[in-house]
């Protein structure tokens, strides 16, 4: 299904650039690309650390993986390939340049993995209609709005048709009729990769080969001269035979695309919340064993107990890491321009 695996929406919005420019030295373009260059980035790297201020989408528990970039056309890939002997016979001059797609305009890129929940706290679907999938991509665009409306009125004000966009629920509005589907994932945090939609392919080749070989051997029966088989015509069953074959196919082949096409489910601990726990744990942890090499088995107990009660593994609420920073214990950023 496009959008949705392993309990995440996988989102790409394609959106317009206003041509032209409010004043005759900067475009709308340019601008979109200033305000991009102003967002400050996570906190992920001894170099960003330095920053006073976070990434604007590190402000809420939605988003895995965020990008925005400016689209100014499409590549070109050079002209379609054909074979030199026939664009010979056909006379066709490869001087002369084809076609060539181009966008009309330039367009803002965002891509985001976001956890395909509507409130925080909801458990990581496996299966999510069309309709469902909307609602996410609506709640997640209010969590947006509530979280960095300033950056996205100074980024999206640029953009062609949000002009009058004035709330969470008219930005989503807004980013639905830039919505494209996407089929590919941007990560994977499976620890035990399960099963890729496994085919029963024994099944299936019965399904198919039963008739075929009933079908085959029918119409050679008939033209070795056998009219009949079991009291059945086997011009009949022949026809029969290859009919049903040829359905078969047709449904084997509609069962493997829709087969291939469910999402996979989500992992056990894949959510954001529960990512950043993790990362917590792992940082705590490490400190722990180098500080408790060489140490006594009661000493080590009652050192673990008091590490257990600290930092509650099993609450991913708190305490725990905030998104869009290396280390609990780096320096924080502030959380707002």
């Amino acid at each position: 299904m496009p959008d949705l695996d392993s309990g995440h929406l996988f989102l790409t919005y394609l959106i317009p650039i206003k041509r032209g420019g409010p004043r005759n030295d900067v475009s709308f373009k340019q601008k979109v690309r200033i305000e991009l260059a102003r967002l400050p980035p996570a906190h992920q790297t001894p170099a960003t650390q330095k920053t006073e201020y976070a990434a604007p989408f590190a402000r809420n528990l939605r988003n895995h993986f965020a990008r925005m970039f400016v689209l100014d056309n499409v590549v070109y890939n050079g002209r379609n390939r054909q074979n030199a002997l026939g664009a010979i016979v056909k006379k066709v001059n490869t001087i002369t340049p084809e076609p060539v797609d181009g966008l009309r305009s330039a367009y803002l890129v965002f891509t985001a993995d976001i956890d395909a929940i509507v409130k925080d706290g909801d458990p990581l679907p496996s299966e999510l209609s069309a309709d469902a999938q909307r609602r996410v991509r609506m709640a997640y665009a209010q969590t947006l709005w509530d979280t960095m409306g300033e950056e996205i009125k100074a980024i999206f004000g640029n953009c062609h048709g949000f002009d009058g966009t004035d709330s969470g629920q008219a930005f989503g509005a807004y980013l639905e009729r830039c919505h494209v589907e996407t089929t590919m994932p941007y990560h994977d945090y499976y620890l035990d990769l399960p099963a890729f939609n496994d085919l029963p392919l024994k099944g299936l080749i019965a399904a198919v080969g039963v008739p075929a070989v009933i079908g085959v051997g029918a119409l050679l029966l008939r033209l070795l001269g056998l009219s009949s088989l079991l009291g059945m015509n086997t011009l009949l069953l022949a026809i029969l035979g290859l009919a049903l074959t040829c359905l078969a196919i047709v449904l084997a082949v509609r069962f493997a695309i829709a087969n291939g096409a469910k999402p996979l489910p989500p992992a056990a601990h894949d959510d954001l919340p529960t990512v950043l726990k993790a990362l917590y744990i792992q940082q705590r942890f490490t400190d722990f064993i180098a500080e408790h090499q060489g140490a006594t088995p009661a000493t080590l107990h009652a050192a673990f107990g008091d590490f257990l009660a600290q930092h509650a593994p099993a609450d991913i609420t708190d305490p725990t890491q905030r998104p869009g920073v290396i280390s609990d214990r780096a320096p924080q950023p502030r959380a707002g321009v």
